[in-house]
């Protein structure tokens, strides 16, 4: 075997598909070799199964039969081989953990494995997904004596005058931390702020209407206009009565015990006592408003406290948030974006409800309402704050196509 091995060349040993020496070679039932991962991968691609040497076809998956003989061969050739390229080991070199009869000079040592390799044995730590991972130095000698018994990893060393470790036995002196004060850096207010308006936008979309259920309360949409009379001597009221903003100036008007004298509000010339009714109400581009529904008998002059106790069930808003004005206010989330404000009164039922109309999303609901006198829509569009909220409030139509 050895005469005829030696006269053989890498050819000889060669698989067909990689035209390497083989690695792990298996033999078909017509009689040709190749790489057990070569043919594997060649059929993997193919429709049909067949040699890639004869093209002989095969109705199943051959069984792949590792060829011992061969196998046995190949470890000869590249041994012989590696022992005439490579160097022997020197005294002052490391050997490779791997070689079996001539140990070859050790090119890298691996952290991961505590084995050192020569160049051949090196190879698949250079091609293996997982191997490539591993940790490689410069070929270290005695491995196994280098590893702590107690963690099983290699000794970190460090000088006696190290940045942290001067002294194993006298630790630097501890400093007491109680009186020192730590200030959070400014961007935690941001994120906070970021995180509760993102919890913000979560409930609301969580809140919003399934598909008709506005539609359902929008049928019950009534025409109403502002009626000048109840109006705040500051307002000024559109000729059609569908828009009202804040003046400038006060103006002169007769006495009506009607108007209100205190409070910028205004009602409309229509009230409702029974059954139900839906209106619209465009708060675009408005910095604050009121909007609700009050009985009759409100108090028009003088303070007002516009809770339902009162006769008053209203949605107020400014820049630093929405409430339903109540004994004590009902909090809201502040909507971004919302320019249409929808009412709605069950009378008979006792509810009034608000919705963002053009998101489609409920507000607020004031349930177990008793109401005993006529209800009518109420408006307030606040200061104009020197211009900033001179935009009207506008009673606006149904849009039946949303």
């Amino acid at each position: 075997m050895a005469c005829a091995n030696a006269s053989w060349s890498e050819e000889n040993f060669s698989c067909s598909i990689c035209l390497d020496v083989f690695s792990s070679p298996v033999s078909t039932s017509c009689g040709h070799n190749f790489c057990r991962t070569c043919v594997t991968n060649f059929w993997d691609e193919q429709v049909k199964y067949k040699c890639p040497v004869c093209n002989k076809l095969f109705d199943t998956r051959p069984d792949l039969q590792v060829n011992t003989l061969l196998s046995e061969m190949v470890d000869r050739f590249g041994t012989s081989v590696r022992v005439k390229e490579q160097p022997g080991v020197e005294p002052a070199e490391v050997p490779c953990d791997v070689c079996t009869g001539t140990q070859l000079k050790a090119v890298k040592s691996c952290l991961e494995c505590f084995m050192s390799f020569c160049q051949t044995h090196l190879e698949p730590h250079q091609r293996v997904r997982v191997l490539k991972k591993h940790r490689l130095v410069e070929p270290m000698d005695h491995l196994e004596d280098r590893m702590c018994k107690k963690h099983d990893r290699l000794l970190e060393l460090f000088c006696q005058t190290e940045q942290a470790f001067r002294s194993m036995k006298n630790p630097p002196p501890t400093r007491d931390w109680t009186t020192v004060e730590v200030r959070p850096p400014s961007y935690v207010g941001t994120l906070r702020r970021s995180l509760d308006q993102l919890e913000e936008t979560l409930n609301l979309e969580m809140k919003k209407l399934p598909d008709g259920e506005l539609k359902s309360v929008q049928q019950y949409e009534v025409d109403v206009t502002l009626d000048p009379d109840t109006a705040h001597a500051r307002l000024i009221l559109s000729e059609d009565g569908k828009q009202v903003h804040h003046g400038d100036e006060e103006k002169e008007l007769a006495d009506n015990p009607k108007r209100f004298t205190e409070y910028i509000n205004v009602l409309t010339r229509q009230s409702f006592s029974s059954g139900r009714f839906y209106f619209e109400v465009q708060v675009k581009d408005k910095t604050a408003w009121h909007i609700g529904v009050a009985r009759e008998s409100i108090n028009r002059n003088g303070g007002i406290i516009e809770t339902p106790e009162n006769g008053y069930w209203t949605l107020y808003y400014d820049e630093d948030g929405m409430v339903f004005i109540d004994t004590p206010d009902v909090r809201l989330p502040l909507r971004a974006e919302l320019q249409k404000v929808g009412v709605f009164v069950d009378y008979d039922e006792g509810l009034v409800s608000f919705y963002d109309v053009d998101a489609r999303v409920h507000i607020y609901s004031a349930t177990g309402c008793t109401f005993t006198e006529p209800l009518y829509p109420f408006i307030c569009p606040c200061d104009h704050e020197e211009g900033r909220n001179s935009a009207p409030l506008i009673i606006s139509p149904v849009n039946q196509t949303d």
